[in-house]
């Protein structure tokens, strides 16, 4: 794991045969689950457990939309990284830049969404004020 200047944060990701097609070519779904853990990851590094989450503030985050980038594919064995930024935050939601990026060379870039909702019934709640709080020095432009 290595930190990038400012709020972005990257995570390290090895591309396994389970990632791929029969071409040794990442499917197309599995960078999705490659951003989710670099998004679960830079919340864990800030302190915030996504089960403590739930459980204590009944909160749980979800991704709401997702704008997706396929530039270049990456292989069996790759190394990539995978970064993460905080763009927006608001209320209820959040919306951050993500880029796989394999030796410098730009794999995939994304706007994801992400929306508050409570966890016992999957409804819309605010982040609480304290989150929130902690998130805003964050927001990194563009």
């Amino acid at each position: 794991m290595s930190e990038i200047p400012g709020s972005a944060f990257s995570w390290p990701a090895r591309v396994y045969w389970e990632d791929t097609d029969a071409g040794g070519v990442v499917y197309h779904a599995r960078y999705l689950a490659f951003m989710e853990r670099a998004r679960s990851e830079w919340m864990r590094a800030r302190g915030w457990e996504q089960d403590t989450l739930r459980g204590r503030d009944d909160l749980v985050f979800v991704v709401r939309a997702m704008d997706i980038d396929f530039r270049a594919p990456a292989r069996l064995d790759d190394q990539l990284q995978v970064s993460v930024q905080l763009l927006e935050c608001r209320g209820a939601s959040m919306i951050f830049g993500q880029r796989i990026e394999r030796a410098g060379e730009l794999l995939v870039e994304a706007r994801v969404r992400i929306a508050a909702l409570r966890a016992s019934d999957f409804r819309p709640r605010p982040i609480p004020a304290v989150l929130l709080t902690e998130l805003k020095p964050l927001l990194e432009t563009p």
